[in-house]
C-alpha cells in the first residue's frame, strides 16, 4: 500500500519538490495458498507463517504441549495421588497451553488477517507471559515432587517406567515455557510496532 503525504503545506516546506511517497507496512507473509502446478491452490491458507519464526515456535509450542499432555496421561495418571497436587497443576497447564496454542496456530494457519490482529493485541502477549509462568513453576514443582515420591520406587521397583516419563515431562515443560517466553518477547516488539 503506497499514502501520499503532502499537500499545499509540505509542498512548500519540501521546497517544491513534489508529494512525499511513503511505503505502508502490511506485514503480509506473500500470497498465501499452496504451488499446485502452474497455480495456486487454497489461497485462504497461509503456511508461510509456519516459514517465520514466531511460527516455528508456535508450532513447537503446541506439538511439545501435546506430548507433555500425552506423557501426563499415559504414565502419570496411576501415580497421580503419589505426585499429588504437583501432577494436577502440570496437566491443567499443558492441557490449557496446549489447546489455546492449537487454537492459535489454526487461525494464523487458516487466515492473515486473524494473524495481524491477535498478533497485534494484547492477548498474545498476555497468553505467553502467563503460560511461561505457569510452566516454569509447574515445572519446578513437578521435579520437586518427581525427585521425592518416584524416584524411590523408580530405585526399588525393577521397570517402573513412570519416572523417566515424569522426569522427561518436567524437562519438556521448562523448554515450553522458556518457548513461551521467547514468543511473549516477540509478541511484545509486535504490538509496540502496531502502536
Amino acid at each position: 500500500m503506497i499514502k501520499f503525504g503532502g499537500g499545499a503545506n509540505n509542498n512548500s516546506s519540501a521546497g517544491g519538490r513534489g508529494p512525499i511517497i511513503r511505503m505502508a507496512n502490511t506485514n503480509s507473509h506473500g500470497q498465501g495458498g499452496i504451488d499446485c502446478c502452474f497455480c495456486r491452490c487454497c489461497t485462504c491458507i497461509h503456511l508461510e507463517y509456519l516459514r517465520t519464526v514466531p511460527g516455528i515456535i508456535k508450532l513447537l509450542e503446541t506439538v511439545i504441549s501435546g506430548f507433555i499432555q500425552s506423557l501426563l496421561i499415559n504414565y502419570g495418571l496411576r501415580y497421580s495421588a503419589t505426585i499429588g497436587s504437583a501432577f494436577e497443576g502440570a496437566l491443567t497447564t499443558s492441557s490449557a497451553c496446549f489447546l489455546t496454542s492449537a487454537v492459535l496456530l489454526a487461525c494464523y494457519v487458516i487466515s492473515e488477517k486473524s494473524y495481524r490482529l491477535i498478533r497485534a493485541s494484547l492477548f498474545e502477549m498476555m497468553f505467553n507471559s502467563l503460560s511461561c509462568f505457569l510452566y516454569l513453576s509447574s515445572t519446578a514443582y513437578l521435579a520437586f515432587a518427581t525427585k521425592m515420591f518416584l524416584w524411590p520406587m523408580y530405585v526399588i521397583t525393577p521397570g517402573f517406567d513412570v519416572y523417566p516419563a515424569m522426569t522427561a515431562a518436567y524437562m519438556l515443560s521448562g523448554v515450553v515455557g522458556i518457548l513461551h517466553g521467547t514468543d511473549a518477547y516477540f509478541s511484545l516488539q509486535h504490538y509496540r510496532s502496531q502502536r
